[in-house]
């Protein structure tokens, strides 16, 4: 599944933002406070509104009046529109599918003022099916969507009724397998992942237990290590071969269970004979490893968001580490970064680069591929340069 646009409507700085066209790897520039991290929220509040409801999701970000933009009139709505494709298994042509959200809030709560999801398939004229349209807590599911675009076919609609007007109806219903492209969307946003990797959460003595997938901070970094060791060896090996390229010296790396249960992290140099423990290894290096980890996960997150990856990292290492996330975006996972190292975006592809202006207090977000002369300049120039150097109209503080 692929995210290919997004609209976002009275959220925080986003008073009205359309980006569109994102490939599989899109990287964000723009100054402290522009509203990166807010961009990747989006994916958090949604997550968050989708395991719980709308009302913690916004609790969580200090309630309704923190979370829509300065402002506002009473009655406006946070909005929030995401169109998307499914990877079809026979390579054919993959429908776009539009997911709307609207978020009000009235008489102390929170509710859903509607949220809808369709899509058009085979069809140039004529209205696309609402596989899923719910208004404040009523509505109806599509149950025979695989009928869709058959000729005279039409939707058997399920109605339903949430718990709670606050209640995501694709909570529910994307549990069921009858709701397949339901179930898709929804398992995009429960499998949402932002790196936000802390290097002493890495240095960690973990207790003894397999963990698949490295966790947001990192903390869990020897169990992942161990379990990728244990049973899928070959994509540990391809780890150990890329890090000494990365990291001087260093030609191993052991997850070593020790006899009272826990896992300890050692690092071999190869000019000693002793490895050292995480714990005295440097942050770049505990950092570098974390990423190779993460970057060849078995099962790679459908949606990947990673803030500043140069951090702790030497500038030399960033052009490597730009395409280990692109090979990532190939095998599957969508991946949205945000950077303010020029050494990183000297490895990024126009057409992937994206920077946020914020104008009166609001933020929109633009596409370097939309300037001609950028577009010219980048056939001879490395993108890193030409941000550095001003070229790239608005990226820059004025």
């Amino acid at each position: 599944m692929r995210i290919e646009s997004i609209r976002i409507q009275n959220y925080k700085v986003f008073k009205d933002s359309l980006v569109k066209n994102l490939p599989k790897m899109s990287v964000f520039l723009g100054p402290n406070g522009s509203g990166k991290t807010t961009f990747f929220d989006v994916f958090g509040f949604l997550s968050d509104a989708l395991q719980h409801n709308v009302t913690i999701a916004l609790n969580r970000r200090g309630g309704f009046s923190e979370v829509i933009s300065r402002d506002s009139k009473p009655h406006d709505l946070i909005k929030f529109e995401i169109k998307f494709r499914n990877p079809q298994p026979d390579k054919s042509h993959a429908p776009l599918v539009t997911y709307s959200l609207e978020i009000g809030f009235e008489s102390g709560k929170a509710f859903i003022n509607k949220e809808v999801l369709k899509y058009r398939r085979g069809q140039k004229t004529g209205q696309p099916w609402h596989f899923l349209n719910f208004r404040k807590g009523e509505g109806y599911a599509i149950i025979n969507e695989e009928e869709y675009g058959k000729e005279g076919a039409e939707g058997k609609r399920d109605f339903q009724k949430v718990a709670s007007p606050d209640i995501l109806a694709l909570k529910g219903l994307g549990q069921f397998e009858k709701f397949k492209i339901i179930s898709s969307f929804r398992a995009i946003l429960e499998r949402w992942y932002i790196s936000n990797f802390k290097t002493e959460y890495g240095r960690n003595i973990s207790e003894t237990g397999i963990s698949e997938h490295l966790s947001i901070t990192g903390h869990n970094l020897a169990q992942v290590s161990k379990y990728m060791y244990d049973y899928h060896r070959d994509t540990f090996d391809t780890i150990l071969e890329k890090l000494p390229k990365r990291i001087p010296g260093i030609n191993k790396v052991e997850a070593k269970e020790t006899e009272d249960g826990m896992i300890l992290l050692r690092f071999q140099d190869k000019n000693f004979k002793m490895p050292f423990l995480s714990k005295f290894v440097s942050d770049g290096t505990i950092k570098m490893f974390a990423y190779l980890v993460l970057l060849h996960d078995p099962n790679p997150h459908p949606l990947l968001c990673i803030e500043e990856p140069e951090n702790f990292l030497y500038p030399d290492l960033l052009l490597d580490l730009c395409e280990e996330i692109r090979e990532y975006s190939e095998r599957g996972g969508q991946v949205l970064i945000s950077t303010h190292s020029p050494d990183f975006v000297n490895g990024v592809r126009i057409e992937e680069l994206f920077f946020l202006i914020k104008e009166n207090g609001y933020t929109t977000i633009k596409s370097a591929s939309d300037d001609q002369v950028v577009k010219e300049l980048a056939k001879e120039n490395q993108l890193g340069w030409l941000w550095r150097n001003r070229y790239i109209r608005g990226a820059n503080l004025k």
